[in-house]
């Protein structure tokens, strides 16, 4: 027997049988095993979860901060001490190192919810403010619909539904039917931790049913979305025939731009570790390295040589359709004629089954080409050069995405300079790290909309101004 096999799904505080008998295998994709078995829910589980949130909201909403604060915070408490089973059901799900699962998938989630509880806690309430005789405050938007990817299960999951709760909202979460079971897991924390009734549930199904159902619903009044562009415009086609609120967090074809006089070794490893983290399946991964023209051989060199080394802790592609998407493209970028340097087609000679993918760089790269373009979202770096910084510029903006990016420069004020330019949410600076307080989100066709931080508390809350007499 498979060793997650789910019957229930949570609504209303309980575990209940679906009405809907279909169920889901969950497929580790490193080894093609099957692990795992939930329910795929259709409409009328999903109603029932929607209208369960909806009665619990007035109540919800209406407690005070503190004691929402508290509930979250006994949950955070319950997750660090479930970090092995939590990391364990990740590794199954999405076949991701045992590590890497531990530190990445599980110990950033903690530092979220801390980050959290510590930046809210001694609040007496929600942030409010004056301007003349306007009392303007901030309320919870309602019932939320949480639909979360599969390439960060659990990270995805806290980053909407923990802000979401301490905002005062109910949530409904639909995790990808390709890693569920991380989101079992959380669910039954929320559950011990003393969540109300109603306030928290898991409608476990495909996007296609479940997803599209929540998204046009009546009584969702925002869906906080995360996946592919393509996934995120159907989604906001169904939400908009109820004008209710829409966050997206897209897809991305992130540049790092190296200038003239910088570090290029530092530059080249720390692009090619954001392009490798996590197989390749981050959405903003730095997948376009920009280099001054006449360094261009140097770098594609040393990103042979770092790619050879990274590969290595590599987990799997989550499935056989992520394996031949990235396949494609890379056979795409040999008949554009882009140079292979590593990689290329087919799997590492060290793994005879799963959805392994090799670690592919590709050199000379033109900015039309296809690989240049489209999301990959697998282990593969193009190297594109440029013969100056308005060229760099505008091939660094040439592009639908505008998620994520680098700039690395001989000093911090080229480098700012530079990243000014960039059309993009968030750019990183001479390797500055990740700031997980920081607000997080797209422009262009990588979304609506920013999480983390009090930015990510802010996408749950809506603006009311109360006017004084004069």
């Amino acid at each position: 027997m498979a060793q997650h096999h789910y019957t229930r799904i949570y609504v209303h505080g309980e575990w209940v049988e679906p009405i809907s008998s279909s169920t889901i295998d969950v497929i580790n994709p490193a080894t093609l095993e099957p692990v795992g078995a939930v329910p795929s829910v259709e409409l009328a589980d999903t109603d029932l979860a929607v209208s369960a949130a909806r009665s619990a909201f007035d109540s919800w909403a209406s407690m005070p901060l503190s004691e929402r604060i508290a509930v979250l915070r006994r949950a955070t408490e319950l997750l660090e001490g479930s970090v092995e089973s939590m990391a364990h059901a990740i590794s199954l799900e999405m076949g991701a190192p045992a590590g890497f699962a531990r530190t990445e998938h599980v110990a950033l989630p903690i530092t979220i919810m801390n980050n959290y509880l510590a930046d809210l806690s001694g609040d007496p309430g929600l942030p409010h403010s004056s301007i003349e005789n306007s009392l303007i405050v901030r309320e919870p938007v309602g019932v939320v619909a949480a639909i979360t990817p599969w390439n960060f299960p659990l990270y995805q999951l806290v980053i909407k539904v923990v802000p979401a709760l301490l905002a005062g909202c109910t949530v409904v979460a639909k995790p990808s039917e390709l890693t569920p079971l991380s989101a079992y897991l959380f669910t039954d924390i929320l559950d011990r931790a003393g969540l109300p009734d109603g306030v928290f549930n898991l409608v476990p199904g495909k996007g296609s049913v479940v997803g599209a159902a929540l998204a046009s619903h009546p009584d969702i009044d925002l869906v906080s979305f995360t996946g592919s562009t393509r996934a995120g415009i159907a989604v906001a086609t169904a939400a908009a025939s109820t004008v209710k609120r829409v966050a997206l967090e897209l897809g991305g074809k992130s540049a790092c731009l190296v200038l003239p006089g910088s570090d290029l070794v530092a530059a080249v490893d720390a692009t090619i570790s954001s392009c490798f983290w996590n197989a390749g399946q981050t959405c903003s991964a730095l997948t376009r390295l920009l280099v001054p023209r006449e360094l261009h051989d140097e770098a594609v060199t040393l990103a042979a040589r770092t790619a050879s080394t990274v590969g290595a802790d590599m987990g799997p592609l989550i499935s056989s359709e992520q394996f031949d998407v990235v396949q494609n493209l890379i056979a795409a970028g040999v008949a554009e004629g882009a140079q292979l340097v590593t990689g290329g087609l087919g799997r590492p000679s060290d793994h005879t089954r799963g959805h392994f993918a090799r670690p592919t760089v590709f050199g000379n790269v033109s900015p039309k080409m296809q690989i240049a373009q489209e999301e990959i979202f697998g282990p593969v770096l193009v190297v594109i050069p440029y013969d100056n910084i308005d060229d760099a510029i505008e091939i660094a903006n040439d592009s639908p995405y505008g998620l994520s990016g680098a700039v690395w420069g001989p000093d911090t004020e080229s480098a700012l300079s530079a990243a000014r330019r960039i059309r993009t949410g968030q750019v990183d600076i001479n390797g500055g790290p990740f700031n997980p307080r920081a607000p997080f989100g797209g422009t262009k066709m990588s979304g609506i909309g920013r999480e983390l931080g009090p930015f990510g508390l802010d996408e749950f809350l809506e603006l009311k101004s109360i006017q004084f007499p004069l």
